[in-house]
């Protein structure tokens, strides 16, 4: 399986529109860290050491029966092709940077990824459609088993998993799901819910997790904390919130479709206009109509647009991805009218106009 299949196929597993709750809630990631026993944690690791343990985690993989991966080190990757791996939630933003000697094993259809010499020696991230917190569990604890059969583990009978920050140590799990909360955040109750979620353990942060923009009111709400609490707590706490946050989101849409739906429709078509027919679509801006538009969809006020486009757009929007298309290095002006270009096309509302034109001609 060759590794140029994830560069330049668009779309990923986890960007089709299904799994329960998927008008809310666009994915579910579940990441372990695991560390080897016998090498320096990556921050403080040698050259050698770093290829040691790369060398290491590929014997294992390579043993696993049933499933299979493609892998390749970050140093063999262009800066954009590194860039198109993120974009993808394919990998950590924290992994690209080559003087790292990271690398990354990808399954065929990119729901699981290993991640080594990241932070830590191994993460293990399994990242599925919609609400699925138990089913990219068990697929993760799956490979870590397997993993584990060939590799000796830095564990601790007392702290459980060992890492290189504190915070992750104990099970070493992150759980997190991939919200769209237009509602809460167009009336303004975000605000304070985003505290009461952290009192309970939970936190929000933008779409590429820890420091980044939550952009297109997608957010992203994770565990803060893994020791002291076992897999099955963690998960039970994250489906517990996201259930609460997923009630309050499609109450807020209710109330914003019954005291201002003419003032509501207005918003959400003036965004469509904007992604079907706009010259210059920045960033923020795109982001902002998609999340509109996505909005309008699964209240059923537009139709006829495919939502897996629009979590294909979410991702295409990124910079990586649209010098991909345009096989060219763009400056900021040059992407906003790439991206714009790319939305008419990708959306089609202009091809099926000229069309219905071109029939009335005849």
């Amino acid at each position: 399986m060759s590794f140029e299949k994830f560069i330049n196929q668009e779309l990923t597993g986890w960007m089709v529109a299904e799994g329960e709750h998927s008008d809310i809630v666009l994915s579910t990631r579940i990441r372990l860290a695991r560390n080897l026993q016998s090498h320096l944690f990556p921050i403080c690791a040698s050259a050698e050491d770093a290829k040691q343990v790369n060398e290491a985690v590929d014997q294992a993989v390579s043993a696993m029966e049933e499933l299979h991966f493609a892998g390749t080190s970050m140093s063999d990757l262009t800066l954009l092709e590194r860039q198109i791996l993120v974009e993808k939630h394919l990998v950590s933003p924290q992994l690209i940077n080559p003087e790292k000697y990271g690398s990354v094993l990808l399954s065929e259809d990119e729901t699981i990824s290993i991640m080594v010499n990241e932070e830590d020696h191994i993460r293990i991230q399994c990242i599925y459609p919609g609400f699925q917190v138990k089913r990219a569990y068990e697929q993760a604890d799956k490979v870590d088993s397997e993993l584990e059969h060939n590799l000796d583990y830095a564990f601790d009978e007392t702290f459980g998993y060992l890492t290189s920050c504190p915070s992750n140590t104990g099970t070493g799990m992150r759980a997190s799901v991939m919200m769209h909360l237009p509602a809460l955040t167009i009336t303004k109750q975000l605000d304070r819910i985003v505290p009461a979620v952290s009192r309970l353990g939970m936190v929000v942060r933008g779409s590429y997790g820890e420091g980044s923009e939550a952009l297109g009111n997608i957010y992203q709400i994770s565990n803060q904390t893994t020791l002291g609490k076992s897999e099955e707590e963690v998960l039970k706490d994250l489906e517990n919130i996201s259930k609460r946050l997923i009630a309050h989101e499609k109450k807020s849409r209710e109330l914003l479709l019954a005291k201002s739906q003419v003032h509501l429709e207005n918003r959400l078509y003036r965004s469509l206009g904007t992604i079907t027919h706009a010259r210059i679509l920045p960033t923020a801006e795109a982001a902002r109509c998609l999340s509109d538009v996505r909005l309008g969809i699964d209240l059923h006020i537009i139709k006829n647009i495919d939502m897996t486009i629009l979590n294909e757009l979410m991702i295409f929007m990124q910079p990586g991805f649209l010098q991909q298309y345009a096989g060219a290095e763009l400056t900021p002006d040059e992407r906003d009218v790439f991206r714009a270009q790319l939305f008419r096309d990708r959306l089609g509302i202009e091809r099926s106009q000229a069309a219905e034109t071109d029939a009335d001609e005849t």
